[in-house]
Protein backbone atom coordinates (compact mmCIF):
# COMPACT_ATOMS: atom_id res chain seq x y z
CA UNK A 1 0.00 0.00 0.00
CA UNK A 2 1.26 3.35 -0.91
CA UNK A 3 1.38 6.29 1.18
CA UNK A 4 -2.04 8.25 1.34
CA UNK A 5 -2.73 11.04 -0.86
CA UNK A 6 -3.84 13.31 1.93
CA UNK A 7 -0.14 13.83 3.39
CA UNK A 8 1.02 12.42 6.46
CA UNK A 9 0.39 13.69 10.07
CA UNK A 10 3.72 13.57 11.18
CA UNK A 11 2.77 15.53 14.64
CA UNK A 12 1.23 12.95 16.06
CA UNK A 13 3.43 9.35 16.78
CA UNK A 14 0.31 7.31 17.39
CA UNK A 15 -0.78 8.06 13.99
CA UNK A 16 2.18 7.91 12.60
CA UNK A 17 2.90 4.22 13.61
CA UNK A 18 -0.61 3.45 12.95
CA UNK A 19 -0.42 4.48 9.25
CA UNK A 20 2.88 2.34 9.30
CA UNK A 21 1.35 -0.44 10.63
CA UNK A 22 -1.30 -0.21 7.88
CA UNK A 23 1.47 0.20 5.20
CA UNK A 24 3.16 -2.88 6.75
CA UNK A 25 -0.28 -5.18 5.21
CA UNK A 26 1.61 -6.35 1.59
CA UNK A 27 4.44 -7.34 4.26
CA UNK A 28 2.58 -8.75 6.90
CA UNK A 29 0.48 -11.05 4.48
CA UNK A 30 3.69 -12.49 2.17
CA UNK A 31 3.52 -15.82 3.36
CA UNK A 32 -0.03 -15.91 2.52
CA UNK A 33 0.05 -14.05 -0.56
CA UNK A 34 3.16 -16.43 -1.88
CA UNK A 35 1.01 -19.51 -0.72
CA UNK A 36 -2.03 -18.98 -2.31
CA UNK A 37 -0.88 -17.15 -5.41
CA UNK A 38 2.57 -19.36 -6.48
CA UNK A 39 2.10 -22.74 -7.29
CA UNK A 40 4.00 -25.38 -5.64
CA UNK A 41 5.86 -28.20 -8.25
CA UNK A 42 2.50 -30.19 -8.35
CA UNK A 43 0.03 -27.17 -9.53
CA UNK A 44 3.12 -25.71 -11.83
CA UNK A 45 1.08 -25.71 -14.97
CA UNK A 46 -1.78 -24.27 -13.72
CA UNK A 47 -0.96 -20.64 -12.45
CA UNK A 48 1.52 -18.07 -14.35
CA UNK A 49 4.24 -17.76 -11.33
CA UNK A 50 6.57 -15.83 -13.42
CA UNK A 51 3.91 -13.22 -13.75
CA UNK A 52 2.54 -13.21 -9.98
CA UNK A 53 6.15 -13.01 -9.05
CA UNK A 54 6.74 -10.30 -10.83
CA UNK A 55 3.73 -8.43 -9.60
CA UNK A 56 4.48 -8.83 -6.03
CA UNK A 57 7.65 -7.83 -6.69
CA UNK A 58 6.30 -4.28 -7.45
CA UNK A 59 4.44 -4.11 -5.32
CA UNK A 60 6.53 -4.92 -2.46
CA UNK A 61 9.11 -2.46 -3.87
CA UNK A 62 6.60 0.28 -4.22
CA UNK A 63 5.15 -0.07 -0.51
CA UNK A 64 9.03 -0.18 0.75
CA UNK A 65 9.89 2.97 -0.89
CA UNK A 66 6.98 4.57 -0.27
CA UNK A 67 7.08 3.95 3.58
CA UNK A 68 10.80 4.92 2.99
CA UNK A 69 9.52 8.14 1.91
CA UNK A 70 6.90 8.86 4.83
CA UNK A 71 9.37 7.69 7.62
CA UNK A 72 12.36 10.26 6.02
CA UNK A 73 9.80 12.93 5.46
CA UNK A 74 8.73 12.58 8.66
CA UNK A 75 12.12 12.74 10.38
CA UNK A 76 12.64 15.71 8.60
CA UNK A 77 10.07 17.46 9.38
CA UNK A 78 10.93 16.58 13.14
CA UNK A 79 14.10 17.38 13.36
CA UNK A 80 13.43 20.63 11.97
CA UNK A 81 10.83 21.35 14.94
CA UNK A 82 14.09 20.30 17.27
CA UNK A 83 16.08 22.69 15.45
CA UNK A 84 14.28 25.86 15.66
CA UNK A 85 12.93 25.04 19.22
CA UNK A 86 16.43 24.66 20.42
CA UNK A 87 17.25 27.42 18.43
CA UNK A 88 14.73 29.44 20.91
CA UNK A 89 16.24 27.80 23.98
CA UNK A 90 19.23 29.31 23.06
CA UNK A 91 17.45 32.79 23.06
CA UNK A 92 15.88 31.72 26.70
CA UNK A 93 17.58 29.29 29.05
CA UNK A 94 14.78 29.87 31.38
CA UNK A 95 11.91 29.06 29.43
CA UNK A 96 10.88 25.13 30.85
CA UNK A 97 7.88 24.78 28.66
CA UNK A 98 10.13 25.00 25.46
CA UNK A 99 12.62 22.42 27.43
CA UNK A 100 9.79 19.97 27.92
CA UNK A 101 8.77 20.85 24.15
CA UNK A 102 11.88 20.27 22.63
CA UNK A 103 12.29 16.88 25.35
CA UNK A 104 9.03 15.86 23.78
CA UNK A 105 9.79 16.69 20.05
CA UNK A 106 13.12 15.00 20.47
CA UNK A 107 11.72 11.85 21.56
CA UNK A 108 9.51 11.58 19.13
CA UNK A 109 12.29 12.06 16.64
CA UNK A 110 13.53 8.55 18.48
CA UNK A 111 10.74 6.99 17.82
CA UNK A 112 10.63 7.72 14.11
CA UNK A 113 14.49 7.30 13.76
CA UNK A 114 13.80 3.37 15.27
CA UNK A 115 10.94 3.06 12.58
CA UNK A 116 13.43 2.76 9.94
CA UNK A 117 14.93 0.31 11.85
CA UNK A 118 11.92 -1.97 12.11
CA UNK A 119 11.66 -1.00 8.31
CA UNK A 120 15.06 -2.88 7.63
CA UNK A 121 13.88 -5.94 9.84
CA UNK A 122 10.43 -5.62 8.17
CA UNK A 123 11.85 -5.33 4.33
CA UNK A 124 14.46 -8.08 4.58
CA UNK A 125 12.08 -10.64 5.97
CA UNK A 126 10.04 -9.45 2.71
CA UNK A 127 12.36 -10.30 0.56
CA UNK A 128 13.96 -13.88 1.90
CA UNK A 129 10.23 -15.01 2.10
CA UNK A 130 9.99 -13.70 -1.78
CA UNK A 131 12.96 -15.22 -2.79
CA UNK A 132 12.72 -18.96 -1.09
CA UNK A 133 9.40 -18.81 -3.35
CA UNK A 134 9.81 -16.73 -6.48
CA UNK A 135 13.81 -17.47 -7.47
CA UNK A 136 12.54 -20.21 -9.30
CA UNK A 137 9.51 -18.31 -11.37
CA UNK A 138 10.87 -14.33 -11.35
CA UNK A 139 14.71 -13.07 -11.39
CA UNK A 140 14.37 -9.00 -10.35
CA UNK A 141 16.15 -6.76 -12.54
CA UNK A 142 20.00 -5.97 -11.29
CA UNK A 143 20.03 -2.64 -8.96
CA UNK A 144 22.16 0.23 -10.09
Amino acid sequence: MSAPSGGVNCEEIAEFQELLKVMRTIDDRIVHELNTTVPTASFAGKIDASKTCKQLYESLMEAHASRDKVIKNCIAQTSAIVNTLQEQREKDLNDLTLLKQIRKEQTKLKWMQSELNVEEVVNDRSWKVFNERCRVHFKPPKKE
